[in-house]
C-alpha cells in the first residue's frame, strides 16, 4: 500500500484537477451571463427632445447577421444597392462580443456593452432582461409617438413593453417566420398609425447556423429572399417622406457563427434613405451612433446612455437645428460621464467648478482604466510568483526522461492546435462556440488525441514501460501535470489583466476565450491522463513488470 501511494496521489490530482477546470470554467460563463452595467440602478436622466422631427416616420429593417460584403453585392441584393444608391451609407463598426441580443442592445440604446445593460452572451427567452437604459423605443413613447415591432421573440423581452404600442414576435428564425414577420408588418405601415417601425429578418442568421455558413449557395439565397422582403416593405414608403434605415447586428465567420472579433462579424451595413437624408458615401460609422442619429430624425432625445454620436453630416439640417444638436449632444455626453463615474466609484473629477471638463468620453475611460489598473497590478504579480514557482520545483527537481516530458508536452500542444485549427478550421473566438455542452465534447475529444500521441512518444522515448508499473503510472501523471502547467499560463495571463471572473468591467474576450479554451483541455487531461496511467501500468503488467 505505501508504495501505491504516488499512483493514488496521482488519480486523485487528476480527478480534483479536472473538477477545478469545470468549475473554473462554469463559474467563468455564468460571470458573463450574469452581468450587469455599472449604470443598471443608476441610469442617466433623458434630456429634452432635440427639435422637430426631420421624417414623419421611421422604418427600421434590421437584417440579422447580414455581412457587410454580402450587403453591399448588387448581384445578391440589388434593391439594397438601389437603396444605397439613393441614400446615406457607410461601412458600420461593431465590437465583440459580436452576439444578436447585444446588438440589439448596443443598436438601440447607443451604449456599448458595458453600459447598454443588455445581455453580454445570447440567453435563453425566459431569461433575457429588459433594457435599464433609455433607448430609441422609450424616447419615441415619451414623445408620444407609435412604435410597433414585428421580429424574434426577444425583443418582447428586451424593450420595455410600455414603449411598444403594437408588436408581433415569433420564435421561429427561418423564411417562413420572416414571410410572417413581414405579413404583420406591411398592414402597419400602410395605415400611416406608426412614426417607428422595426422589421427583424432573421433568415441570413439562420442560414449561417444552420445551412452551411457564409460561404454556403444558401447564405446567399437566404439574402435574396431578405432582399426581396426589403422590397415590399419599401414599396409601402413615400420616401420624400418617410425615412427607411437597414443594417444588420453583427456578421458572421466563413463556416457560420459569430460572437468574436473577427473583422467580417464586426463589419454591417449601415443604410439611411428617404426624408431628412443627405445623399453619399460616408466612410465608417460606429455600432453607437444609429440610436442618437434616428432619434434626431423624430425629433426626440438623445437616448440618455449613448455613446456614439449624431451623424449630422448625413442629415438635411439648418444652422440652428445643428446648433440645438449639439448643445444637446454635449450635455448628454456630459451627464452620461458624471453619472458613470460616480457608479463605478472613481475619484477622477468630471466637472471642475460647475464647468464640464472636455472630452467626457474620455475621462469616463480615465475613469475605468484607473479602477482597473488599481486591481491589475497586484494580479499580475501575484500570477508571475504563480508560474515561476512550478518552474523553479521542475527544475530543482530535474532528472533523467524529464526530457521526454517536454517532449510530450509540446507534441500534445501541437496536435491539438492542429486539430483544431487546421483540421477542424477553428478560430480562438467565441465564434466558433456552438454551445458549452459541444465546447466540451470537442474538447474531450481532441485532448485524447493529442494527449495519446505525446504520451506515446514520451513515453517510448523514456522506455517507460521497462521500469515497472508504479514508474509508468508516475510518468503519466507527470505529463499530465507538465501539461496543466502550460495550460494554466493564459488562465494566469486572462487572470493577471481581466480577474479570473467578470467583475464590474468586461475583460478582453480574446484573452477569456483563450482561457476557457484552456480550462476545458485541463478538464480533459484530467480525465484521459487517469485512463492512460492505468493503461501505461497495464502494459507493463502484461510484460511482466510488476514494480
Amino acid at each position: 500500500m505505501r508504495k501505491n501511494w504516488k499512483w493514488m496521489l496521482g488519480g486523485v490530482v487528476c480527478l480534483l484537477s479536472a473538477l477545478v477546470a469545470y468549475l473554473l470554467a462554469m463559474a467563468l460563463m455564468d460571470s458573463i451571463y450574469t452581468y450587469r452595467s455599472p449604470l443598471h440602478d443608476r441610469p442617466p436622466q433623458p434630456g429634452a427632445q432635440v427639435g422637430e422631427p426631420l421624417s414623419e416616420r421611421v422604418v427600421f429593417v434590421l437584417i440579422d447577421a447580414l455581412r457587410q460584403d454580402t450587403a453591399y453585392d448588387a448581384q445578391i441584393m440589388p434593391y439594397l444597392n438601389e437603396l444605397r444608391n439613393q441614400g446615406a451609407w457607410a461601412e458600420m463598426h461593431s465590437r465583440q462580443p459580436s452576439y444578436s441580443a447585444t446588438g440589439y442592445s448596443v443598436i438601440f440604446t447607443g451604449a456599448w456593452h458595458e453600459l447598454s445593460d443588455g445581455p453580454v452572451f445570447n440567453l435563453e427567452t425566459p431569461d433575457i432582461p429588459a433594457w435599464t437604459q433609455d433607448n430609441l423605443f422609450s424616447a419615441a413613447q415619451r414623445a408620444g409617438l407609435q412604435t410597433a415591432v414585428s421580429g424574434y421573440e426577444w425583443f418582447e423581452k428586451l424593450i420595455p413593453s410600455d414603449a411598444v404600442t403594437v408588436g408581433f414576435y415569433t420564435p421561429g428564425e427561418d423564411r417562413i417566420a420572416d414571410r410572417e414577420v413581414v405579413d404583420a408588418a406591411l398592414p402597419w405601415l400602410s395605415s400611416g398609425e406608426y412614426e417607428l417601425v422595426l422589421i427583424h429578418i432573421d433568415q441570413v442568421d439562420y442560414a449561417g447556423h444552420h445551412e452551411g455558413g457564409a460561404v454556403d449557395p444558401n447564405w446567399n439565397a437566404a439574402a435574396q429572399r431578405s432582399d426581396d422582403l426589403l422590397r415590399e416593405i419599401a414599396a409601402q414608403l413615400d420616401l420624400s417622406r418617410d425615412t427607411l434605415f437597414i443594417c444588420s447586428d453583427h456578421g458572421q465567420v466563413d463556416a457560420g457563427g459569430h460572437g468574436g472579433g473577427e473583422a467580417v462579424a464586426l463589419r454591417e451595413p449601415f443604410v439611411l434613405v428617404g426624408a431628412g437624408v443627405q445623399p453619399g458615401e460616408y466612410g465608417a460609422v460606429e455600432m453607437v451612433d444609429i440610436a442618437p442619429t434616428l432619434a434626431v430624425i423624430l425629433g426626440l432625445n438623445i437616448p440618455a446612455s449613448t455613446q456614439g454620436q449624431v451623424r449630422t453630416e448625413m442629415l438635411d439640417l439648418t444652422p440652428q437645428s445643428l446648433e440645438v444638436i449639439e448643445t444637446a449632444q454635449v450635455q448628454q455626453q456630459a451627464e452620461l460621464a458624471v453619472a458613470y463615474v460616480i457608479a463605478i466609484g472613481s475619484s477622477l473629477p468630471v466637472v471642475d467648478e460647475g464647468n464640464i471638463v472636455f472630452e467626457p468620453q474620455q475621462k469616463m475611460e480615465d475613469a475605468r482604466q484607473e479602477q482597473i489598473n488599481a486591481q491589475r497590478l497586484p494580479r499580475l504579480l501575484f500570477a508571475g510568483v504563480l508560474a515561476l514557482i512550478p518552474l523553479a520545483v521542475f527544475g530543482w527537481r530535474w532528472k533523467k526522461g524529464n526530457g521526454w516530458l517536454l517532449v510530450g508536452m509540446v507534441i500534445f500542444h501541437l496536435v491539438f492546435n492542429l486539430w483544431y485549427a487546421v483540421v477542424n478550421g477553428k478560430g480562438y473566438s467565441f465564434s466558433y462556440v456552438i454551445g458549452p455542452m459541444e465546447l466540451v465534447l470537442d474538447g474531450l475529444l481532441t485532448v485524447l488525441l493529442a494527449f495519446a500521441i505525446g504520451w506515446l512518444v514520451a513515453a517510448f522515448g523514456a522506455s517507460i514501460f521497462k521500469q515497472g508499473r508504479r514508474k509508468a503510472a508516475e510518468f503519466t501523471f507527470i505529463l499530465a501535470l507538465v501539461v496543466w502547467y502550460t495550460l494554466g499560463l493564459p488562465i494566469l495571463w486572462s487572470y493577471a489583466w481581466d480577474g479570473l471572473f467578470v467583475g464590474r468591467f468586461l475583460p478582453d474576450f480574446t484573452l477569456s476565450y483563450v482561457a476557457l479554451l484552456s480550462m476545458v483541455q485541463a478538464l480533459a487531461v484530467g480525465v484521459w491522463a487517469l485512463l492512460f496511467a492505468t493503461l501505461a501500468a497495464g502494459v507493463v503488467a502484461l510484460r511482466g513488470k510488476r514494480q
